[in-house]
């Protein structure tokens, strides 16, 4: 077991440093903030943090429209600044990982400026450029994750260039041998630095159809959906050539020995599995699995899923969870907050290796944003459609303080309404709050190899109550978890270790919301 991936026993916590803890009273957080809170991460008990993009940037999306993959933008601070973060965090234990913006980068970054500025440049293949259609129009019917076509026209040359998010954010040519090894040289000056992996950003947009057919029409488009959904991404994603760019992301990682790899990736099971590459060929650690955050809150689906998912696995395929991130609503938000407690032992308890949110454990919300504080390029493009990604991106709450504790200027977003008692220091001491509930749960998944590194078996769903075990040797626990607002009679045995609600468990029940951890005798 000592010679486990350190990332298969680990928690995961995602920052976004925009929100994180703001140093210098500018109202946007940065690394100094940042470094300044990682006490707090060892309280919470969890392993490694990752943090979102940090990389100089315009900041048309907020720092995944990259200008320069080796900087730090200085709104964050700078490399000296990351430096001390990154020593700081490894001196606690912590391991550290960068966000990687491999599909697109920003069109100020010098590549782009090189190579929109003539036909006949060394760098105009280094991004995708094609003649316009026989209309003048785009070369074909993608569209932008953003809305919109996905190719806009230069003037100065006469063709389109390919961007699969915003305009400002060109698609980088994969297929280019030269562009490739300048990316890949990227990694390696963060892994010189010391980072301890990436998350690499929407890994299965990196290369498209060589032929640029036209996407399908999707017939189950519906108003609503974001235009993006008019069709279905076939041919400007999920190319059979992005598990070989994966690969030898891969090969780097491994020269630099326990350094791991996540990719984005939306896709259902069948497609997702690939993205862990082959015994000859592996590819990234972890394939982002998404399921609950889109997923039906009912426990028959999401036992189903659990097995359908862990069925699908490759051979030595290690699984994750995740329940919310920067791109899509809280789990508080979606379920409410007493299911919430319930979401937290389900991604405590399940095989494999948990990535939480920030803000998560303290049961932040959604946070309704006035329409003149909205930023989101997402929510601008396409407004009114519930798409945009502010609410999920306010300022983390750490006392009843001015702002929050967050800064001591304007927050660059609204806090959430309920922040002078929805905060860290209002809930550290709380037996019964949402943040000494992940803390207990962190401290058991660490004490109890069963629940970081066991198996899980008897994955099922009785009377909308969710249940499974996990077992390491001759260690098991049953895990028990009420999806409803009401009591339900199942029958358990055991010893209790933990419960999401306060007070001793019932026998034969669980409690309205209730999910409770039981040990089984061997």
């Amino acid at each position: 077991m000592s010679e486990r991936p350190w990332w298969e026993a680990a928690t995961i916590y995602q920052i976004y440093p925009r929100s994180f803890q703001d140093a210098d009273g500018d109202g946007v957080g940065d690394l100094a903030g940042i470094e300044a809170r990682l006490d707090y991460l060892t309280m919470l008990d969890v392993d490694a943090l990752w943090l979102s993009p940090i990389f100089p940037s315009p900041m048309a999306d907020f720092g995944y429209d990259v200008a320069d993959y080796t900087g730090i933008d200085p709104l964050f601070g700078d490399l000296a600044a990351f430096d001390r973060l990154l020593a700081a965090a490894h001196a606690r234990g912590l391991k550290l990982l960068l966000d990687l913006v491999p599909n697109h980068s920003s069109d100020r970054h010098p590549w782009f400026v090189e190579s929109r500025s003539s036909r006949d440049n060394p760098k105009r293949d280094w991004y995708i450029w094609r003649d316009p259609a026989p209309d003048g129009g785009p070369p074909n019917n993608w569209i932008s994750d953003f809305g919109g076509p996905a190719w806009d026209y230069d003037a100065a040359t006469g063709q389109y260039y390919s961007h699969a998010f915003l305009k400002e954010q060109p698609d980088l040519n994969w297929r280019n041998p030269d562009l490739r090894a300048a990316m890949m040289d990227g990694l390696r000056f963060w892994f010189d630095r010391g980072v301890d992996g990436f998350r690499i950003d929407v890994l299965w947009h990196m290369i498209k159809a060589a032929d640029f057919r036209d996407n399908p029409v999707n017939p189950g488009y519906a108003h609503g959906m974001g235009e993006m959904h008019k069709v279905l991404q076939l041919h400007s994603t999920d190319q059979p050539e992005v598990h070989d760019i994966s690969a030898e992301m891969r090969r780097i990682a491994d020269d630099y020995g326990a350094r791991l790899l996540i990719g984005e990736i939306y896709l259902p099971n069948d497609r997702l599995m690939h993205y862990y590459g082959t015994p000859e060929a592996p590819g990234v650690h972890l394939p982002f699995n998404f399921q609950l955050i889109g997923m039906t809150w009912d426990a028959a689906t999401i036992a189903a899923a659990i097995r359908d998912y862990e069925a699908a696995l490759p051979p030595g395929g290690w699984p994750n969870w995740v329940l919310g991130n920067h791109d899509r609503p809280r789990i508080a938000a979606r379920v409410g907050e007493a299911q919430a407690r319930v979401a937290a032992m389900l991604l405590l308890t399940l095989r494999g290796t948990p990535t939480l949110y920030y803000g998560d454990e303290l049961g932040m919300a959604y946070v309704a944003i006035p329409e003149d504080k909205a930023v989101d390029p997402r929510e601008l493009r396409e407004p009114g459609l519930g798409l945009g990604r502010d609410p999920v991106r306010t300022p983390m709450a750490w006392d009843a303080g001015a702002q929050a504790g967050f800064t001591t200027g304007a927050p660059w977003l609204p806090l959430h309404d309920d922040w002078r008692t929805r905060n860290v220091a209002a809930q550290a001491d709380d037996p019964c709050s949402m943040l000494t509930l992940y803390r207990r749960l962190l401290a058991l998944r660490r004490e109890e190899r069963a629940l970081s590194l066991g198996d899980i078996s008897a994955v099922d769903a009785e009377n909308d109550v969710l249940m499974f075990e996990r077992r390491l040797g001759d260690r098991r626990l049953r895990v028990l978890l009420n999806l409803t607002p009401e009591s339900r009679s199942i029958a358990w045995s055991g010893t209790p270790l933990l419960s999401t609600l306060a007070g001793e468990p019932e026998p034969g029940m669980l409690r309205p919301d209730e999910g409770i951890i039981v040990e089984l005798s061997a």
